[in-house]
């Protein structure tokens, strides 16, 4: 069956994303995810608090970095969120932006050497296994291992890619993967990075819940639904890939200005006045008809995960709604 997720930034406080949780299950959502950007809300917390208030729907971190989450309290918080969910968590986890990083005066050293050796770790603390490692990211001792035992043995790992090198690791060991498509439409050239990593571990696409990572603003409302996309881009435009820009036919000079004032100025709203038609491509935009007929082009290229990110819309909920009673239904038969 296909799945459909909701992705959240960690901007919010901790009791809306309770309330958005409980109508994403009620909604017919499978999956339930939030940042871990640098200097907002702790997405640890916030799912805790959605793992006790929600009984069905799958929770999980995109993403959590091993430059500023060690890796060994990266698999503490999995586990327990596993046990306190009752075996409903999933791991997101990727390099992190650079841009971000350089914040808190972080360099992001050998980023794909990074992941491998994380997701080598994270399977054998996750399996009851010493984790004793003597790479070039990770050297750890016989003594590196889970004092208790999870409930589940293999918690799945998910990891979020953006460059060809991060796509083709995704295929090779993940077991999903959280591939950001701006424009949607990315997916079909994305694809071909993850089949030569699954090609490289022996595997097949079908072993992989690749879920096709979507921005959307859906609102009866067009401006208020356009607003609140360049609100997302003006934030995080900067920091995407050179696969993506290129995608949306624009450079990272393009956002210079729109960095400056968003990042250095902390004028959001200036910065969103600043974003410029092709990069509002970046989404989906309009109502649940135009919603409905960029996710068909998708399933159309073989996609089986269609996973809804922010802002989603003016009003989440009336979106969250929408999506629950026209769009999953539609899909679904």
């Amino acid at each position: 069956m296909l799945r459909f997720s909701l992705r959240l930034n960690n901007d919010l406080p901790v009791p809306e994303y309770v309330r958005l949780a409980r109508a994403a299950e009620a909604a017919g959502f499978d999956q339930f995810w939030v940042s871990d950007d640098l200097f907002l809300r702790a997405a640890s917390v916030i799912l805790s608090a959605v793992a006790v208030a929600t009984q069905r729907i799958q929770i999980g971190t995109c993403i959590v970095n091993p430059y500023t989450l060690h890796v060994a309290e990266m698999a503490m918080m999995a586990a327990t969120l596993d046990e306190l969910s009752g075996g409903r968590f999933n791991l997101g986890i990727a390099a992190g932006a650079a841009q971000f990083l350089k914040w808190v005066g972080i360099e992001q050293t050998r980023p794909i050497t990074a992941l491998r050796e994380a997701i080598h770790a994270l399977r054998l603390l996750f399996g009851g296994e010493r984790a004793a490692l003597d790479g070039q990211f990770l050297r750890w001792t016989d003594e590196a291992y889970l004092r208790f035992v999870p409930p589940r043995r293999h918690i799945p790992i998910y990891v979020g890619a953006l460059s060809p090198n991060m796509l083709r690791l995704t295929g090779e060991l993940a077991d999903g993967g959280l591939p950001l498509l701006f424009p949607p439409e990315h997916y079909a050239r994305i694809l071909p990075y993850v089949q030569e990593g699954l090609a490289q571990g022996g595997r097949a696409l079908e072993s992989l819940d690749l879920a096709a990572c979507v921005w959307c603003s859906i609102s009866e409302d067009r401006a208020a639904a356009e607003y609140a996309l360049r609100e997302k881009i003006a934030y995080y435009g900067h920091a995407l890939s050179p696969l993506i820009w290129e995608a949306l036919g624009v450079q990272a000079a393009d956002f210079a200005a729109i960095e400056q004032a968003a990042m250095v100025e902390g004028d959001l709203k200036k910065a969103a006045a600043l974003v410029t038609p092709p990069m509002l491509r970046i989404g989906i935009l309009g109502g649940a008809r135009d919603l409905i007929e960029r996710l068909e082009g998708l399933v159309a290229l073989g996609v089986r995960h269609l996973s809804l990110g922010p802002p989603l819309s003016d009003d989440p909920y009336t979106m969250i709604e929408l999506v629950g009673r026209e769009v999953i239904p539609h899909f679904r038969r």
